[in-house]
């Protein structure tokens, strides 16, 4: 483990995770993190891609979800100060309303973290007018 006065993550190396850690598949998301304050929020943006809409233009669940659970990993390595292996067992999700037209932010906090589950909690909005459109639960199992 790291130790606690290692810094945390910058949001370059976040990025670079995605590269690094992620199936080819969420690298074509286009995520790109934008924030990784020391608050543990981390703060992605996932670009309009028509690739990811449905009929009219509207982002699909799918795409917000996998967006969603890339971004709590994200945390996860910002909360530990590095990775761990870890899987999601539960992804817990509302949808609060469509989105189209603008870009999808996605942050993500953990909220308590242990040494063998980690949850967190996942607010999607829309970059343009800061609504949110879902709003997810999420449990890891650290392994």
């Amino acid at each position: 483990m790291t130790p606690p006065d290692h810094p945390a993550p910058s949001p370059a190396d976040l990025q670079a995770a995605l590269q690094e850690l992620f199936a080819p598949w969420v690298q074509d998301l286009g995520l790109r993190v934008e924030a990784a304050p020391e608050s543990g929020v981390v703060l992605a943006r996932l670009p309009v891609n028509p690739r990811l809409a449905r009929e009219g233009g509207t982002l699909c669940g799918q795409a917000m979800l996998s967006a969603a659970d890339t971004v709590m990993v994200l945390a996860l390595i910002h909360h530990f100060k590095e990775f761990r292996p870890c899987t999601t067992v539960q992804q817990s999700s509302s949808f609060l309303r469509p989105l189209s037209g603008q870009d999808l932010l996605v942050e993500a906090r953990v909220l308590r973290a242990g040494k063998t589950l980690a949850f967190g909690e996942i607010d999607l909005r829309g970059a343009d007018d800061g609504r949110s459109v879902c709003r997810i639960s999420s449990t890891c199992a650290l392994l």
